[in-house]
């Protein structure tokens, strides 16, 4: 099985100082699979990811190496690669957890940033002991268990910030970002929420971090007061094109009213949610039951996604945009969450391949990472069928499926998740500082 410890080096010379290694060879190796239909064998293993698929294996390892030339580079390239330098989307990863260093291969191979979420970090402080460390200074030192979980967090995204600079570096603000949400928790409060993307911002200190704020209704006027701080924010929990177009909205106003001269630090990224869609309206077209409905499962999410790709391109445009494009605004870019497939009888690349687009993001988590680095295709795909997309959508109109609907209620299971995940780890954090302050005594 190859292993993270098995690469023999990263370029030095595109990372901080603090992960440069002690020594460099110009000779490197790199492991990975062949890119054949059969792939099943893990790409990468380690304490943050495993990747799996469970088509039959064809293939067997491949050691394959390379001479890097005097500048530490490599002559290894994926489809990663690819997507940004031919299509102009970046693929980032939809994962974070110690040693973060972890994420060292999967930026080698392509990936220009980094999605967290509170259910990622419960997943990984709970099943890791590579926090433990830190947790207990922080307990020991007397801080609350809120504060022990933000001290937890803002260290793994601080530590992602930094591997990921010089990529923010090299594009000019362009790419390179780490996202870290505020507290679930204020998803229905509009003051709090910029107090806290304030606050988190701060601890931080990085100017490739992300601030991530929920799309609801009460959090959309966040966005414009934080974005108007001068604060780049990701905007997560998009499930409908009404939601978007407020949430560019929300940011066009937060630029115009933030008295900036110059507005090219201030960058953001509309997550729009993308297989969960699809699992919501199947389920109702089944219930339907007409050939007509089932022959739509699995069209919807991508035919709404390539709409929004629409409005995205008519929204940036016009004298409004070109006015802030004079003090230098960037667009807000579309971002693709979402993108596992959840349902085994769809091609494992559904979220990906068909939502190929210039001036996009799209984050992957482990198998829909691996699933496009083995067989994904590059190709601008996101308009290429748009009147059929626009097709689609109506005809789920016209079976009766409500957008607006459906948006809502993907947004509040969106949010009730995070809030479970958050809460379960603040009790299991809890459970662990208790155990600590018995032993102490």
């Amino acid at each position: 099985m190859a292993t993270i410890s098995m690469l023999s080096s990263f370029p030095a010379a595109s990372l901080p100082s603090s992960f440069k290694p002690r020594s460099s060879s110009s000779f490197k190796c790199f492991l990975g699979y062949p890119a054949k239909p059969g792939f099943n064998s893990k790409l990468v293993s380690s304490s943050c990811f495993s990747f799996t698929n469970n088509r039959p294996s064809k293939g067997s390892l491949v050691v394959g190496c390379s001479l890097a030339d005097g500048n530490g580079s490599s002559v290894k390239r994926t489809t990663l690669h690819d997507l940004y330098e031919k299509e102009g989307q970046s693929p980032w990863y939809d994962n974070l957890c110690r040693p973060v260093t972890d994420l060292l291969p999967l930026i080698e191979n392509g990936v220009r940033g980094v999605t967290s979420n509170p259910t990622i970090f419960q997943k990984a402080i709970s099943s890791s002991n590579a926090y433990n460390d830190q947790f207990r200074e922080l307990v020991q030192s007397g801080k609350d268990i809120k504060r022990v979980y933000w001290g937890l967090v803002v260290k793994d995204i601080q530590d992602a910030c930094k591997l990921f600079e010089p990529i923010y570096d090299q594009t000019d603000g362009g790419d390179g970002y780490v996202s870290v949400e505020v507290n679930p928790r204020l998803a229905d409060d509009t003051e709090v929420t910029i107090e806290a993307a304030k606050k988190l911002h701060k601890m931080v200190d990085h100017p490739n971090v992300y601030i991530k704020i929920p799309a609801t209704a009460q959090c959309v006027p966040s966005i414009k007061e934080v974005i108007a701080t001068g604060i780049s924010v990701n905007v997560t929990l998009i499930f409908s094109l009404a939601r978007y177009e407020a949430v560019i909205d929300a940011y066009l106003d937060g630029l115009e009213a933030s008295g900036l001269s110059d507005l090219s630090r201030v960058t953001s990224v509309a997550s729009f949610f993308v297989s969960r869609v699809d699992t919501v309206i199947d389920k109702m077209l089944e219930k339907i039951g007409t050939p007509e409905a089932l022959d739509l499962r699995g069209k919807a999410a991508v035919a709404q996604a390539a709409l929004a790709y629409q409005l995205y391109q008519k929204k940036f445009s016009g004298p409004r945009w070109e006015a802030l494009v004079k003090k230098g605004a960037k667009k807000q870019r579309l971002l693709w969450a979402s993108t596992s497939v959840k349902n085994p009888a769809y091609p494992d690349t559904l979220y990906v391949d068909p939502l190929i687009g210039p001036e996009t993001v799209s984050t992957m988590p482990d198998q829909a990472l691996q699933a496009f680095i083995d067989h994904g295709t590059v190709s601008r795909t996101i308009d290429v069928n748009v009147s059929e997309a626009e097709g689609i959508y109506s005809a789920l109109e016209k079976l009766g499926i409500d957008w607006t609907y459906v948006g809502k209620q993907l947004e509040d299971e969106g949010v009730e998740s995070f809030k479970k995940s958050f809460d379960s780890l603040l009790d299991t954090l809890q459970e662990k500082a208790n155990s600590i302050k018995m032993h102490s005594l």
